[in-house]
């Protein structure tokens, strides 16, 4: 994942966002948001207009250069792209893949229902989301957090241990 937010980082232009992009991956989508200037103050008090309009402009602006990019990204790393930006309080996604589980959701939770399979606590996707919609609590991206930390400590104490070969190795001497 990370050598997918470095390329894209490399391959975005500079002048479209303030900073370096939110790049999230999963397995069939990459989100890219980038955040935009803030618009003129119109002395009005609307901001959350100004904020939309500057959005939909950067949108329309930047529509030909973003299908290349996600057309070149697509056939590299086999996933579809997916964007959107920020700009001040408002957050837009566009063009946002919906894959069917069991309903359509979109990638912050299906990442929530992979994690659940993963860590073994949920058969399938379509079981976490029934385990989800039970349990869901005011707590639960903390929870989810942690799962991930922990997940990451368990891929890395198994990718620093032995070898399964050196273990079927020692069993076949063992008696």
């Amino acid at each position: 994942m990370s050598e997918t937010r470095t390329w894209f980082k490399n391959r975005l232009p500079d002048t479209w966002f303030e900073g370096t992009p939110e790049i999230t991956v999963d397995r069939e989508e990459i989100l890219v948001v980038g955040r935009l200037s803030a618009p003129e103050s119109s002395g009005n008090g609307d901001a959350s207009v100004a904020e939309e309009a500057r959005i939909a402009r950067f949108r329309e602006e930047t529509r030909g250069q973003r299908m290349r990019i996600a057309d070149e990204t697509e056939a590299r790393y086999g996933r579809k792209v997916s964007w959107g930006a920020e700009c001040g309080g408002t957050r837009i996604l566009f063009t946002t893949l919906s894959i069917p589980v069991m309903t359509r959701l979109r990638q912050p939770e299906r990442q929530v229902l992979d994690t659940l399979v993963a860590a073994g606590v949920a058969r399938s996707r379509s079981h976490a989301l029934a385990w989800c919609v039970r349990l869901v609590g005011e707590h639960e991206s903390d929870w989810i957090g942690r799962l991930k930390d922990a997940l990451i400590a368990v891929n890395e104490a198994r990718d620093s241990g032995p070898s399964s070969r050196s273990a079927d190795s020692e069993d076949d001497t063992t008696e």
